[in-house]
């Protein structure tokens, strides 16, 4: 099996298990308890977090362990739109894109149906970019805060989030970005970005699923979601996962460490790969930004055919991938990412993602790349 399916969720590092396992068997812990065993606990969870920071060039006490990235996501579009708002006060304004992760729609989504917000969704380009004047010309005095994120999930498109960040903060309005596909990728020093919030998971990193951080500066009021024993500085109420906290700060440390080199070989083998695709299977398209992508993401649609069928296919010859966003499998709906980049429900329903890790081989792009053709073409011969 060749596993290509690395944006909705990677294996596990062993660096990562091996750090997590001690905090899940003897030093078991509540970081809350004040005797030995709680202290021990406690000590592992500040050391994640001056980890984590540390990878983000902030300080840790901006640092919030989340059960993911899409609880990260929740917490800062939510906990910032609604903490920006004046006491008593009903209604604002966030900006973000049509493009977005749901976890990041459906959050703006309650701010409007709940809280009265109006929502401005920016439109991209046909690549999947948000234009700089389009954002500059949406932001109004009673603006609380735009989200755009940093690549995109499905066709991996990066967006010049430095730049944005720069408009927003001209404005004095708060700027967050979904980091969730880019942290494994992408530099993430939130100083260079501009950014006032940032999310990650830690499932794409190489940690398990069940943790996640958000980077949010401490000057900016956040209303928490979770109320409780005001864990992580009254900012997320609940008993801390330690053990997936420690492993989420050793598998971000092991990226940032690694990333040049692998961004650079990654993106060598995506070009290859893409380029085969496209010279062995005629009717295949490429989505997304030729060049400003992640480097493992490369996804096609194929006119004429199922993308779900080409799936089935795939797997069949041993090539594993997806159709977009693990999170909207099993829909029937179009995606709303290709839509919104102007594609057809028909040609966006055959869509088909493709996404390295760093540990993927030539003689895996290669072999899959050859499985593509051949997936398509069987695929099309059924309605002949």
């Amino acid at each position: 099996m060749i596993y290509l399916d690395n944006a909705a969720t990677t294996p596990v590092r062993r660096e990562a298990l091996e750090a997590m396992w001690p905090f899940l068997t003897g030093a078991f812990g509540n970081p809350s308890s004040h005797h030995r065993v709680g202290e021990a606990a406690a000590a592992a969870l500040l050391q994640a977090r001056r980890s984590v920071a540390l990878s983000l060039g902030c300080r840790p006490g901006d640092v919030v362990f989340t059960s993911g990235g899409t609880e990260a996501d929740n917490l800062a579009i939510k906990g910032l739109a609604l903490g920006a708002l004046p006491a008593a006060s009903f209604g604002g304004h966030v900006i973000t894109t049509t493009i977005e992760h749901e976890a990041v729609l459906e959050s703006c989504d309650y701010l409007r149906r709940r809280h009265g917000f109006e929502i401005t969704y920016l439109h991209t380009d046909a690549e999947g970019r948000v234009p700089a004047d389009d954002l500059r010309a949406a932001i109004r005095p009673e603006t609380r805060l735009v989200s755009v994120h940093y690549a995109n999930n499905e066709v991996g498109t990066v967006q010049p989030i430095a730049q944005l960040a720069a408009i927003a903060r001209a404005a004095r309005v708060p700027f967050h970005t979904d980091a969730v596909q880019a942290g494994g990728w992408l530099p993430l020093d939130v100083n260079v970005l501009g950014v006032d919030a940032l999310s990650l998971s830690g499932h794409k990193l190489g940690a398990p699923p069940g943790v996640g951080a958000l980077f949010v500066r401490g000057r900016l009021p956040l209303e928490p979601l979770l109320h409780g024993g005001g864990q992580e500085r009254g900012k997320r109420s609940g008993t801390e996962n330690v053990a997936g906290a420690v492993a989420c700060a050793t598998a971000l440390a092991l990226v940032t460490t690694e990333r040049v080199e692998a961004a650079q070989r990654i993106t060598l083998l995506r070009n290859d790969f893409i380029a085969a695709v496209l010279l062995d299977t005629p009717a295949a398209r490429l989505t997304g930004h030729p060049t400003d992508r992640l480097p493992g993401t490369a996804s096609f649609v194929f006119p004429g055919t199922s993308g779900e069928a080409v799936l089935l296919e795939l797997e069949r010859r041993g090539i594993v991938c997806s159709s977009g966003s693990a999170c909207a499998a099993g829909s029937d709906d179009a995606s709303h990412v290709l839509t919104g980049m102007g594609f057809s429900d028909e040609v966006a329903r055959t869509a088909v993602r493709f996404t390295l890790a760093a540990s993927t081989t030539a003689e895996d792009t290669a072999e899959a790349a050859a499985s593509v053709g051949a997936a398509v073409e069987a695929v099309a011969g059924l309605g002949r």
